[in-house]
């Protein structure tokens, strides 16, 4: 009787098993398809001016020249920043009062060169931050004229610190620490490591950090800052806070610039992300691989195509239909 017991409890148990494993096979089949090789769906418009728009506490800067106001400025007045225009803030080296008028947005000259170099770049980012500290803001993003801003990202990203924290975000465009020559009083020279947020992905400061700064950065003192360790804007900026403030970067893979192989980036976390870019002249190519509404040769940035599949309700925007994709 007991050897009869224990041969039915294997039976019972060899039945079990056998069972379990024919589910096993038969779960992948049943359920849906991935969805990871999916192209991002238009997102719902939400109608909520605070939803879609990033916080009066937050000022995102866009650094620019008067010869690209045509070609790249206007796409992002058209696109990212038509969403947000009472809270960013363009910063240029010429007039362009047509523009102004146009765009109804706010178009500061800095009077500084035109040119490409440290000094420009630098001259424009002390305006920047001083008006910045001015505005009485929260976080200040800077961004370059070649970046979209996905605001509902920006806005998730920076919900996760408070302003008055020590918050340094973006991301390097080197995989190490920079090394600098730093001048001393004494005619000598001194090598600090620091990283720095390319300010071609963009950037944030928060307000507690940015104060901190200001006696390297406020009225003028960043160009002297800058002109010490003979670096641009973008790694000035890193070093003040990383070199002379001991604040850690934040890295952050959500900004992209042209630096990188855009290309490679997941489709599907594409709108996820905070800032994307586009390869200039040199790389015309290098763009998000995103389908929408619009052609290559229409949108060659796709700048356009992410703005509709995030803003699917504004009106110059193709109205897709269900499933239909380019």
């Amino acid at each position: 009787m007991q050897m009869a017991l224990v041969g039915v409890s294997k039976s019972c148990f060899l039945f079990s098993l056998a069972f379990c494993s024919l589910l096993l096979l038969l779960i992948p089949a049943l359920q849906s398809p991935t969805s990871q090789l999916d192209a991002p769906q238009p997102r719902p418009q939400i109608k909520s001016a605070s939803a879609k728009q990033p916080h009066h506490a937050d000022l995102p800067a866009v650094k620019t020249t008067r010869k690209y106001h045509k070609s790249r400025l206007e796409l992002l007045i058209q696109t990212w920043v038509s969403q947000a225009k009472e809270q960013t803030y363009i910063f240029t080296d010429g007039d362009d009062k047509e523009l102004q008028v146009k765009s109804r947005t706010n178009i500061i000259n800095t009077n500084c060169s035109a040119a490409h170099n440290r000094q420009a770049l630098c001259c424009k980012m002390s305006v920047e931050y001083d008006k910045f500290i001015e505005s009485q803001k929260k976080w200040f993003c800077h961004v370059d004229d070649d970046n979209y801003v996905i605001l509902p990202s920006l806005l998730r990203l920076l919900s996760s610190y408070h302003h008055s924290q020590d918050i340094y975000l973006g991301r390097p465009s080197l995989d190490h620490p920079i090394e600098a020559a730093e001048r001393v009083k004494s005619d000598g020279t001194v090598s600090v490591k620091f990283w720095f947020a390319t300010g071609g992905a963009g950037f944030c400061i928060s307000r507690g950090l940015a104060l901190k700064m200001s006696p390297w950065t406020s009225l003028g003192n960043f160009i002297t800052t800058a002109e010490k360790i003979r670096l641009p804007d973008d790694c000035t900026i890193g070093y003040i806070i990383e070199a002379l403030l001991e604040v850690t970067l934040t890295h952050t893979h959500l900004f992209h610039s042209h630096l990188e192989n855009l290309q490679k980036l997941p489709v599907p976390t594409v709108l996820d992300q905070v800032t994307l870019s586009y390869g200039g002249f040199e790389n015309r190519r290098n763009v998000v691989s995103i389908v929408g509404g619009f052609s290559p040769a229409a949108d060659p940035t796709r700048f356009k195509t992410v703005h509709c599949l995030l803003y699917p309700d504004t009106e110059w925007c193709p109205k897709l239909k269900s499933g239909h994709k380019n």
